[in-house]
């Protein structure tokens, strides 16, 4: 098969990578899959050409599997939890050296060392959004029930808050009631944050989730399904403003009907 028909997919948390996956194997390509064995479904097993399983931290391996396909351009998809630099983590020596070399340890400055690493051995990091087009949220009210003028009200102000702490690298979701900030998302993920703020706020309580205000397109973009709408629901979230033409929506039929079961506004901003 042509190089230019395979591709290389690192698959990490929720159903991005398999939706993904599917609409890549739709468009003719066969699909190469790096695993990540703390994060990915085995799902992914069923669609794509091959699998191989690898742990956080093991770039080499990472670049071993691309190679032994042919692969010369690969794309990441699904969630990778940083946490896990901080359990059990065993970097093997390539990603010892990244992690040396990195300025911090911001996402950005890891997963830019990581497409470096790749680019040396001649492998491309496509964009995301490139293949996932479809997905990326629209403008106004989306799903759910009409948002009410205080969610508004809160999801205005909850924009410029999520704005600065993303463009600090430090999350990019926070959880407002009143406009008061009543959480903001940091090495924990998303879900934990819901988690705190509904917490606080106890009913009522509206997210806000943004892309960085220089989003990479290869990484970290900007996601939800319906696992963040369940979360929410547990913890007595109503809305969620989203970023329009910057966040993905996964499994788009199910988090409408999600949306509308559980009685949270999906609104993009």
């Amino acid at each position: 098969m042509p190089k230019s028909k395979r591709i290389g997919l690192v698959a990490g948390y929720g159903a991005f990578p398999l939706e993904l996956a599917q609409t890549l194997k739709n468009d003719g390509y066969a699909v190469h899959v790096a695993a990540i064995q703390e994060e990915a479904s085995k799902d992914i097993e069923r669609i794509t050409d091959t699998v191989d399983w690898v742990s956080v931290g093991q770039i080499k391996k990472l670049i071993k599997t691309m190679q032994s396909h042919d692969v010369t351009e690969l794309i990441f998809a699904g969630k990778v939890q940083k946490i896990h630099l901080f359990r059990n983590f065993k970097p093997d020596l390539l990603a010892t050296k990244i992690l040396f070399q990195a300025k911090d340890k911001k996402d950005d400055s890891l997963m830019l060392g990581i497409v470096k690493a790749l680019a040396d051995k001649g492998i491309t990091v496509r964009s995301q959004v490139e293949f996932a087009h479809d997905l990326l949220a629209g403008e106004g009210h989306l799903f759910g029930p009409e948002p009410t003028e205080q969610m508004l009200k809160d999801i205005k102000f909850g924009l410029p808050q999520a704005k600065a702490i993303a463009g600090l690298d430090i999350g990019q979701t926070i959880v407002v009631k009143d406009e008061a900030v009543l959480a903001v998302e940091a090495i924990e993920g998303t879900d934990e944050a819901i988690k705190r703020g509904g917490a606080l706020g106890k009913s009522d309580v509206t997210v806000v989730k943004v892309a960085k205000p220089n989003q990479d397109p290869r990484f970290d973009v900007p996601a939800m399904g319906i696992g963040t709408l369940e979360t929410m629901a547990a913890s007595g979230c109503t809305a969620i403003g989203i970023e329009a033409g910057q966040t993905l929506l996964i499994e788009k039929d199910k988090l409408a009907n999600t949306a509308n079961r559980l009685g949270i506004s999906i609104v993009g901003i």
